[in-house]
């Protein structure tokens, strides 16, 4: 299968390669948070945090204006959360870099970096949802055993995360301050 007939296809499912959304013009707006955007960015893309992309998206529309939107995240499954977001909200032409930002630079292409080391939202869900569950546990066993109703929370919380693919932890997460921080260069938030 050439490049051409891959990009068309992935095109059509509302994902992008990154030959493809360097190809076509594609006005790319980054959904991680602004610390991980600080982190590391592809150069001229603008962030709009996904907790903030259904009040920025015609934002996004008026700065894209007439091209396709193409959004990234670090993996992908963020942006493919934005598309949605963006599409409900009537931006018809928006898709997903196939791979996110590690795919990326995978291939070899171009990024800013700032030499600081943000944590993922992925990485913070894990490490707050294990420290709940464990306070929970010791809470329990020492304390009251009222207490294991933290853990069971915890994991019923997870197991609707992975039923529906949201994250309420992450979403709360992705709003405090250390997710917070101005991102630098083009950053956009409503």
């Amino acid at each position: 299968m050439t490049t051409q007939t891959q990009s068309t296809q992935a095109t059509r499912s509302g994902v992008q390669n990154s030959e493809h959304a360097q190809s076509n013009d594609s006005f790319v707006v980054d959904v991680r948070t602004p610390a991980e955007y600080n982190e590391v960015h592809v150069e001229g893309t603008l962030n709009f945090p996904l907790g903030d992309l259904s009040r920025s998206a015609t934002k996004i529309a008026e700065l894209a204006a007439g091209r396709p939107v193409t959004l990234l995240c670090r993996t992908g499954k963020r942006a493919e959360e934005g598309r949605k977001l963006l599409t409900k909200a009537g931006v018809q032409d928006a898709y997903c870099m196939e791979g996110g930002i590690e795919a990326w630079i995978g291939q070899g292409n171009p990024v800013k970096r700032s030499g600081t080391k943000a944590v993922s939202i992925e990485r913070q869900v894990r490490i707050a949802a294990g420290v709940l569950v464990f306070l929970g546990s010791i809470a329990a066993w020492f304390i009251n055993p009222a207490f294991v109703v933290l853990p069971g929370f915890v994991g019923a919380g997870l197991v609707f995360a992975g039923v529906t693919d949201t994250c309420g932890m992450a979403m709360v997460l992705a709003k405090m301050p250390w997710n917070k921080g101005q991102a630098s260069g083009a950053s956009c938030s409503a």
